[in-house]
């Protein structure tokens, strides 16, 4: 599958069961919404929750990425929920929990051929079977599941985030050669704003293209955080008009700011000013 040209700035969780918060989604300020019918449903409102949801999803959503978190398939709702959303013209994408091998999408895939898969990373298994899992031909996305990594970890919550980074990094690895979204894991925190924009730029300093959130008032800062600067799209424009004067004058190289300028950085630069298009073409 092909990486979406849209940003994936801020992808926040809404329960499935929660028809306010259906509603209320049409309208907020994030690039997508994943739409959850596991852990955020109660078991005995699961089948509830798919009907709601299946007719919520009819409604307007905007430029908005509309994906469904489905139950996993070892589960009495998985198989009807994939069935359910395979055909749902208002879903983009399904989401697979727990994604630990690549066969973990293979019955996802067949039950809903038409749909891409986007996969949880959040098992030590999965870490290790990264490239494997990016590999398959449905996947379009990967989302961190930090919460439940640190459980199969044992591993101690650090704002540095140490316990993760092997994991974290196997999965970006895994992405960027498949050319896959990739978004990272949740702060759970909410109101802690300095916390999460701590956590997001280090996100998008390791090159993740945008944060989960599991509530609202997080959209601002991920938005901001995830989508190039002022700075960043002056410097682009500016190595770029460099790089071509140089080449104009036979050079392979220019010098912006002090710094050689390179086709690779220019790759960059041209990346950057994508990006800066793509968030103001989607009016989030």
């Amino acid at each position: 599958m092909a990486k979406p040209a849209r940003p994936f700035r801020s992808v926040l969780y809404i329960p499935g069961s929660n028809a306010r918060a259906l509603e209320k989604a049409q309208e907020l300020a994030a690039d997508a919404i994943i739409f959850d019918l596991e852990d955020a449903v109660a078991p005995e409102e699961k089948p509830r929750a798919r009907g709601l949801l299946a007719e919520a999803l009819r409604a307007d959503y905007g430029p908005r990425a509309r994906i469904v978190r489905i139950n996993g398939l070892d589960t009495d709702w998985g198989r009807e929920d994939a069935a359910t959303f395979a055909g749902h013209p208002g879903v983009d994408a399904i989401l697979v929990p727990k994604v630990s091998t690549a066969a973990d999408l293979d019955a996802v895939a067949k039950l809903a051929p038409d749909k891409p898969l986007w996969a949880m990373m959040e098992t030590a298994l999965g870490m290790l079977n990264a490239a494997a899992i990016a590999a398959h031909p449905a996947m379009q996305g990967m989302v961190m599941g930090t919460n439940d990594l640190a459980k199969e970890l044992g591993s101690r919550f650090r704002a540095d985030r140490l316990p993760m980074m092997a994991g974290l990094g196997l999965c970006l690895l895994a992405a960027r050669a498949r050319d896959l979204v990739i978004v990272d894991g949740v702060f759970n925190a909410f109101k802690d704003e300095n916390g999460l924009r701590a956590e997001c730029e280090q996100g998008r300093d390791m090159g993740f293209d945008g944060k989960t959130l599991i509530h609202p008032a997080q959209l601002d800062v991920a938005n901001t955080v995830f989508a190039p600067s002022a700075a960043e799209i002056d410097l682009a424009r500016r190595q770029i008009e460099a790089f071509d004067a140089a080449l104009a004058a036979g050079q392979a190289v220019a010098v912006v700011d002090g710094k050689i300028v390179e086709n690779l950085h220019i790759v960059t630069a041209r990346a950057t000013l994508a990006r800066a298009e793509a968030i103001a073409a989607c009016g989030v």
